[in-house]
């Protein structure tokens, strides 16, 4: 796929790897592509601020 390109550091590269094999994914960029869609959801519902700031550490992006 051509398109937008996000840097990441290999070390983060390699971690998504292990965990996209561990969870069934076809690939890596796979997991990516879903996880961030899932983020971006959760923040698309959220209402307030607040929610928002709460569904970010529940997906734990934020401590």
């Amino acid at each position: 796929m051509f398109g937008p390109k996000v840097k990441i550091s290999r070390d983060l590269w390699e971690r998504l790897t292990r965990c996209a094999e561990s969870a069934g994914y076809s690939s890596t960029e796979e997991f990516i592509q879903h996880t961030l869609e899932r983020a971006a959801s959760a923040l698309e519902e959220a209402d307030s601020e607040e929610e928002i700031k709460q569904r970010l550490q529940g997906l734990g992006y934020l401590d």
